[in-house]
C-alpha cells in the first residue's frame, strides 16, 4: 500500500507502468491518500516549496488514475522537435494498468467513492464505526456501498485484509510468541479507538483448521472473493517461513484455494 501523500502522481504512474510492461502486466499497485504521517516534521524535506499548498485529498488519486489510464498530461497533443518525438501522456503506457489499482478504504464514504472511480477495494482489518459497532458489519456495509456505486457491480473486485497467523508446524516457542502477540492486541478490538473511532478486528492465530473455520463465518469475508493475509512486522524470519508455508499447504486449500487457481 502506498500512501500518495509521499509521492507525485506523474512519476509514480511513470514507476508503476515501467515495472507492469517489464513484469508482463503483473502490478497491482494499491494505494491510499491522506497527509504524510508526522507532516509537520517531514514537510520541510518532502515538500520544502510547496507544503501548504499540497492537495492529499481524493484529487491526487485522480490525477494518479488519469496518468496510469492514457489521459493526456500536456496540452495540445504530441509533438515533434527535430528527430525527437515528445508524447502527451505518460510513458511507458500500460494498457489495463489503471484498472489494477487498488484503494484502500476504511469509511463508507471512501468505499462508495472508490467505487464510483473504478478502483477495486482493498478492506483491512481497520474500519471506521459509523453506523455500527460491530466490525463485521461495519466491513459488510463498506463492501455493499462499494459495489453499490462501482460500473461492474457485483462483480467489482474487494480484497479482504486481516491478520492471519496459522500455527500448524510452528514451534511451541513460536506458538507462545504469536499468542502473546494476538492477546496484547486485542484490547484494541473491544471498542472504537480514537477520535476517529476506529474499529480493529481480532488476529486470527491457531491451526489452519480453525482458522478456516473463523474466517468462513466472518460476514465480511462471505462478501468476498480475495484475501490478502497481513503478516505482522516483528516476527523473524523462520516464522515468516513457517507461516507462510502453512497457508500455501493447509490454510489456502481449507478455503477452497488451489496453487494452480
Amino acid at each position: 500500500m502506498t500512501p500518495l501523500g509521499w509521492e507525485n502522481p506523474l512519476r509514480l504512474a511513470e514507476d508503476l507502468a515501467t515495472v507492469d510492461v517489464l513484469s508482463g502486466g503483473r502490478v497491482n499497485p494499491g494505494i491510499s491518500v491522506g497527509p504524510p504521517m508526522h507532516y509537520d516534521r517531514v514537510r520541510p524535506a518532502l515538500y520544502p516549496d510547496t507544503g501548504d499548498a499540497e492537495d492529499f485529498s481524493y484529487e491526487r488519486v485522480r490525477r494518479l488514475l488519469g496518468h496510469l489510464r492514457g489521459e493526456p498530461v500536456t496540452e495540445g497533443g504530441p509533438r515533434t522537435e527535430g528527430f525527437e518525438v515528445f508524447s502527451d501522456r505518460v510513458q511507458p503506457h500500460s494498457p489495463g494498468l489503471g484498472d489494477r489499482v487498488w484503494y484502500g478504504g476504511g469509511s463508507l464514504r471512501s468505499a462508495a467513492w472508490a467505487g464510483e472511480q473504478g478502483l477495486n477495494l482493498l478492506t483491512s482489518s481497520v474500519v471506521k464505526a459509523e453506523e455500527s459497532e460491530d466490525f463485521e458489519q461495519v466491513q459488510v456495509a463498506q463492501v455493499r456501498a462499494f459495489r453499490a456505486a462501482h460500473p461492474a457491480g457485483e462483480a467489482a473486485r474487494v480484497s479482504q485484509g486481516l491478520v492471519v497467523v496459522p500455527t500448524d508446524s510452528a514451534s511451541p516457542a513460536q506458538r507462545r510468541r504469536y499468542e502473546g502477540y494476538a492477546a496484547a492486541r486485542l484490547p484494541r478490538t473491544t471498542s472504537p479507538q480514537g477520535p476517529a473511532r476506529m474499529l480493529f478486528a481480532p488476529d486470527l492465530v491457531g491451526p489452519s483448521e480453525q482458522v478456516a473455520e473463523r474466517l468462513q463465518a466472518h460476514a465480511a469475508f462471505r462478501e468476498i472473493d480475495e484475501v490478502a493475509f497481513a503478516l505482522p512486522f516483528t516476527f523473524e524470519p523462520d516464522d515468516y517461513e513457517q507461516i507462510l508455508t502453512d497457508v500455501a499447504r493447509l490454510l489456502g486449500p481449507a478455503l477452497g484455494w488451489t496453487p494452480d487457481a
